[in-house]
């Protein structure tokens, strides 16, 4: 905090902000304020403005593209490029981390802020710095490590490692914790915290409510592209319930939509025994070992674990070895051993992969809803190889219906949609290919309470058709509230089993930090 200023002094005013894509008001007269040295949570949503609003402050929509005025320190600011607002200690991390993977760590934080001269870069001088910042980051691993050698939660450390060498002043995360464990999601809050006590100003993008509550000053709910209110912690009420009713415009009585009592769960319909997985890279380093698990039909199975307890990497071997090398074990599907070398042949034996990545692998964003529907099972739209488009659409249009798909028609591209209608299109994607088993790795990451509800309820549909569903998730409350039995992993085993209606948060971490290695 700048010396001589009193407490209370606005860093950050967004006065009448409008913004209007093609057909769709974004934003609609925002106003948003953020007092320095505070750490202000924006939440709403998937579509009601928020990362749009980012966008138009970090000069993503440059000065021109939008309505109102952006005064930072005391000035209205025009930026015209995200250069222009970094200049100004504004630094934004967006949910799509922006890493290069064939690149070092310390070659990524420092990209475009080369420490050196064009064609002389200090490489010693990067590293050096680049160790500073990832020791604030509590990143151990070094900075000459490639990014595609790292998982997804340590590249997210990376990105903000990256903005504290541009000397941030006002931090700007989006979605920080999606893909971090409950663990590390604390321990970056920790962080936010830390960074607050040395004056630094923080908004954060976040659809974890008790993260939000743990670690904001305000919170300001957008709806619908409009500012609904700002609640602030001391003064207002900042219960889970009474910012849930600010975003969705109503109450949720249960996040978690129950199953019916007497419902009945069928036969073994996968079975996995003694199954081993090594790194497609470090072919001597075992990511999967001496795995065994079942699915019945009609059941919910969740997989509980930290980051790197290897679950991502154990469904995707399991899926036609879509990952891996020296893959070993046995794999039964209804009670019939089988061996799955492909995805063709996976989705052949009516197994289906949710992958956690919609974005990067789970769907073709510059693509319409209709073909993306489609895609795991195009022979059902085909004649005599050729895709029939009007049966396509067809199709698209009877999913867009079943699960409530927000979306101004089948030909709207997916890349325009929210988070949540994107995970709908590609859970549709793989219901079209009519599976019997659904693995679904972080069915709900990065979307709202609202469309989780959603998500929660076509799960609870399926398995009532008699599907099975094996659910990966690092939120606890989801395997607790949507789950029927729950496996938990760490460290590529399996160290225990429960049964959801006995388990507790406190019982399955404890069952993960006592578990070893075998």
């Amino acid at each position: 905090m700048k010396e001589g200023k009193p407490v209370a002094n606005n860093l950050l005013e967004m006065r009448h902000i409008t913004k209007t894509f093609p057909g769709v008001k974004a934003l609609d007269d925002v106003n948003f304020v953020v007092e320095e040295g505070e750490i202000h949570a924006l939440v709403g949503e998937n579509g009601a403005g928020k990362s749009t609003l980012m966008n138009v402050l970090s000069g993503v929509y440059p000065y021109g593209t939008y309505e109102g005025d952006i005064v930072y320190d005391g000035e209205v600011q025009q930026f015209s490029t995200i250069k222009d607002s970094e200049h100004k200690g504004i630094v934004i991390i967006h949910q799509e981390l922006a890493l290069i993977p064939e690149m070092t760590i310390g070659e990524n934080m420092f990209l475009g802020n080369e420490r050196g001269q064009a064609f002389n870069i200090n490489w010693d001088e990067t590293h050096a710095l680049a160790r500073t910042y990832l020791d604030r980051v509590g990143l151990s691993e070094s900075s000459r490590t490639l990014i595609k050698d790292i998982g997804t939660g340590k590249q997210q450390l990376v990105e903000i490692a990256k903005a504290l060498a541009k000397h941030a002043r006002l931090l700007i995360l989006d979605e920080p914790t999606s893909s971090l464990n409950e663990d590390d999601s604390k321990a970056l809050l920790d962080l936010l915290l830390e960074f607050k006590k040395q004056g630094m100003t923080s908004i954060i993008i976040s659809h974890k409510i008790n993260e939000i509550s743990y670690c904001a000053d305000t919170i300001t709910i957008l709806r619908d592209g409009a500012t609904i209110e700002s609640l602030r912690k001391g003064v207002d009420d900042i219960s889970d319930d009474r910012i849930i009713q600010g975003m969705v415009g109503r109450e949720l009585t249960d996040r978690f939509p129950k199953r019916p009592a007497d419902r009945k769960i069928g036969d073994i319909a996968l079975e996995v025994k003694n199954w081993t997985c090594h790194h497609p890279i470090y072919e001597e380093k075992k990511v999967v070992d001496n795995v065994s698990f079942n699915v019945r039909r009609g059941e919910v199975v969740g997989v509980a674990g930290l980051m790197g307890a290897g679950r991502t990497e154990l469904m995707m071997s399991i899926f036609g070895k879509s990952y891996g090398t020296h893959i070993t074990g046995e794999l039964y599907m209804n009670g019939e051993k089988v061996e799955l070398n492909s995805p063709r042949e996976a989705i052949e034996h009516k197994l289906a992969y949710v992958t956690e990545d919609r974005k990067g692998n789970g769907l073709i964003l510059s693509n319409p809803i209709s073909t993306n529907t489609t895609l795991a099972n195009l022979k059902e739209v085909s004649n005599r190889g050729v895709i029939d488009a009007d049966k396509e659409i067809h199709v698209a249009k009877e999913y867009v219906e079943k699960l409530k798909t927000k979306c101004p028609s089948v030909h709207q591209n997916v890349g325009n949609l929210s988070g949540g209608n994107q995970q709908k299109v590609l859970l549709a994607k793989w219901m079209f290919a009519n599976p019997d088993v659904l693995i679904l790795d972080e069915p709900t990451r990065g979307i709202d309470v609202g469309a989780k509800y959603e998500i929660y309820c076509i799960i609870n549909d399926l398995v009532a058709e008699g599907k099975s569903v094996i659910m990966v998730s690092s939120e606890l409350p989801e395997v607790l509230g949507m789950s029927d039995r729950i496996y938990i992993m760490n460290e590529g085993h399996i160290a225990g089993e429960v049964d959801a209606a006995e388990a507790t948060q406190e019982s399955i971490m404890s069952s993960i930090l006592l578990s070893k290695s075998k």
